[in-house]
């Protein structure tokens, strides 16, 4: 472990980003420069997740091997020094994801970073991205990068070795195998009343209000024995956390649902005055609570717009839950309409409430099970490690040693001490900007 004995991962609560980037720097340095940590390694090749900006770092300072190759022309083998090959996982443009951009003084901040975001991509010997949709974004965001290198599709994956359950089981105890070793899994006693779940982290970007907004939508006596029940990442020290979570009880109010909030799971199995509960509140999500509101799940909603891929529908599926997700981003690549759930357009709350209404009271068992077994098949099928696995080693095979060469590592040095300068009139604009 280095990079992080240095550099805070924040300044005073802001440069998150020049932060990040320091702390790489400085965990490549350490590594290939300080000390022989990396050559004693001798690594096949690298895999750099996120964040580009350490890679012509890496691609200057990494250690060369000596190959040998043989000529065309005669059956001399001549040796070569090449370093080995870079892969580069992006998960989406990190442009794409600064938020303030709306401020004169934030966009001329963001401008040394973003350029150098696709100025280091392109020290790649490989690049991936995690959904088809990341891809169109990536080739739309960077034209010429898309032009001079194949923007490989590498799903992300889940742990399949989790018992498959969920909808339309029984409400036997099912076990699980973790880290501490075997635990036992009960549904929550009122799974029989008909669970619809969300998880995600409270942000107004995630777009829980679509879940409250279409269950309200159900006629009272078709929602009469369901419950609505919205967990996910909260952390009472982030504001957004704290007023979005206000916003969504009070459009739960508004709309004549009775809501509770809970933070741990005893407070989950009886919540405010029990039964009378419409939409819960769950603020803290650990593993074992989260397994347990999947194992009590008879559908899962999934209400982000141009999600990058979207892990919570495959955690669903694999335990048997059917789906609802937006019609769009990387959902669309995970949820097959009709066989493991349904996609609907987020600008439609009557759609989704028509899914949950089905659901809830028409779907017969029967079709319910079969679905979530579709669910389990898809999951174990595309999206286990196995695929990951193959996937990667498959890129991996394709990559070709770079061979080292002075005028390359000159490039480099010019362009590394251009990015400082960069950075630095970047830190500048920060130090002047208001707060």
């Amino acid at each position: 472990m280095r990079g992080n004995t240095l550099v805070p991962t924040t300044l005073l609560g802001r440069f998150a980003i020049l932060c990040a980037i320091l702390r790489q720097l400085h965990l490549i340095l350490q590594v290939a420069v300080f000390t022989h940590e990396l050559a004693d390694l001798a690594p096949d090749a690298f895999f750099v997740d996120q964040l580009s900006a350490g890679l012509p770092f890496l691609k200057l300072f990494a250690p060369s091997s000596s190959s040998s190759s043989s000529s065309s022309s005669s059956k001399e083998k001549k040796k070569t020094k090449r370093k080995p090959p870079i892969f580069f996982y992006c998960h989406f443009p990190d442009l794409l994801l600064a938020r303030g951009r709306a401020q004169p003084w934030k966009r001329l901040y963001r401008i040394p970073f973003d350029a150098l975001e696709r100025w280091s991509m392109g020290f790649a010997d490989a690049v991936a991205v995690n959904s088809e949709f990341t891809k169109g974004v990536v080739a739309r965001t960077w034209p010429a990068l898309a032009r001079t290198r194949q923007l490989h599709v590498v799903y992300p994956c889940i742990d399949t070795s989790a018992v498959a359950g969920g909808a339309g089981g029984d409400n036997e105890i099912k076990k699980e195998k973790g880290r501490t070793g075997t635990v036992e899994v009960e549904p929550l006693p009122w799974k029989q009343d008909g669970v619809v779940l969300s998880i995600n982290r409270f942000e107004r970007k995630k777009d829980v209000g679509l879940a409250i907004r279409a269950f309200a939508l159900l006629p009272p006596d078709r929602r009469r024995a369901a419950r609505l029940v919205v967990a996910g990442g909260y952390d009472p020290r982030v504001p957004e956390n704290v007023a979005y979570h206000a916003e969504l009880a009070e459009l739960a109010t508004s709309l004549g649902l009775r809501s509770a909030t809970a933070k741990t799971l005893p407070s989950a199995l009886h919540p405010g005055s029990g039964d009378d509960v419409e939409v819960l509140f769950l603020l803290s999500v650990p593993n074992m609570l989260k397994e347990v509101l999947l194992r009590s799940a008879r559908l899962l909603v999934y209400t982000p717009s141009g999600e990058h891929f979207g892990i919570v529908p495959l955690e669903a599926m694999l335990r048997g839950v059917p789906v609802l997700a937006a019609d769009n981003g990387g959902p669309t690549e995970t949820v097959v309409e009709g066989v493991t759930g349904w996609l609907r357009d987020p600008a439609r709350p009557e759609d989704w409430s028509a899914v949950m209404d089905r659901v809830l009271n028409d779907m017969p068992e029967q079709e319910l099970r079969k679905m979530g077994e579709a669910g389990v098949e898809r999951v174990k099928g595309r999206f286990a490690e196995a695929q990951m696995a193959e996937r990667l080693e498959g890129i991996f095979e394709e990559m070709e040693w770079t061979a080292a060469s002075a005028g390359v590592s000159s490039v480099l040095v010019a362009g590394l001490v251009a990015a400082v300068g960069l950075m630095a009139s970047a830190l500048l604009v920060g130090r002047i900007s208001p707060s």
